[in-house]
């Protein structure tokens, strides 16, 4: 005869606790994209991706070097090694002036590296910890971009930009884009962006937490801006409900930093880790 005995409370909790630890805080989809498990984002952070740079080389199962475009922001991009160096644990993404224009008839050359078909998450938390140089037309930036294109062409799935800094600047912005905010001129309902101070010569983490109602950006762990997903708006105000990929690079000029000063180059963005939980 197979007897049954009534398990304790405190077992069953024990049980409970040990399945919960086992269960990823995230579903892989198309084994990249990182989407974060319904209700967690009331529960503890878990990290689930980062990179510490501490290769020899930049690990190309994660990054890819950003090819050159037409837009302000990459327009003297490079995939060359001359805007990219790996030391003591560090990644420099660099801004130059161009030793060759014979070879590349653009006056200036930067580095950058993005996540794009390789990671991916919708939803948790970022953290970038980061030194920033400072010099006249130096853009340096951190933000995200959708996957997948879920509603359509650029500006319809947005842009978070987690971090942007211009020239000598003791300030970061900190700013939401979307359709509504470029096409519909929505800046202000809900408010977009914001800006923090941070100390320029000193690394800082910059970052936000991400929820299904909000995004959350912060700096060296403090809380700095909202963006919230507002009721009764048009649509567009909140594509963000899809996986982005992570951005980070060193820009060089455009109309709104302004013109480039050779003189004060080169530049470096110093970048000692990223880390992404959920």
């Amino acid at each position: 005869m197979i007897r049954s005995f009534a398990k304790p409370a405190a077992f069953l909790a024990f049980l409970g606790a040990f399945a919960a630890c086992k269960t990823p805080a995230y579903q892989l989809v198309d084994g990249y994209m990182y989407e974060q498990r319904p209700g967690r984002e009331n529960e503890n952070w878990k990290l689930v991706w980062k990179d510490d740079f501490k290769g020899k080389t930049i690990d190309t199962a994660k990054w890819t070097r950003i090819p050159p475009g037409k837009s302000d922001w990459n327009r003297h991009m490079t995939q060359d090694d001359k805007c990219y160096e790996l030391k003591d644990g560090l990644l420099y993404l660099k801004g130059i002036v161009n030793p060759d224009p014979s070879a590349d008839e653009r006056p200036f050359l930067t580095g950058g590296i993005w996540t794009k078909g390789k990671f991916a998450f919708q939803y948790g938390k970022i953290e970038i910890r980061a030194k920033l140089e400072s010099a006249q037309g130096a853009w340096p930036a951190m933000w995200m971009l959708a996957e997948k294109d879920k509603y359509g062409k650029y500006p319809k799935n947005g842009e978070i930009d987690i971090m942007e800094h211009l020239n000598y600047d003791s300030i970061i912005y900190q700013t939401i884009h979307s359709w509504y905010t470029l096409e519909l001129k929505q800046a202000d309902n809900p408010k977009h962006g914001g800006t923090a101070v941070f100390n320029k010569d000193e690394f800082n983490v910059f970052g936000l937490k991400w929820y299904p109602d909000k995004i959350v950006y912060i700096l060296n762990g403090k809380e700095t801006f909202t963006y919230p997903r507002v009721q009764g708006v048009d649509a567009s105000q909140w594509p963000f409900d899809q996986a982005f990929y992570i951005l980070i690079d060193q820009q060089l000029g455009g109309n709104w930093v302004g013109k480039v000063k050779p003189e004060t180059l080169p530049v470096n963005m110093i970048v000692d880790w990223v880390k992404v939980y959920q």
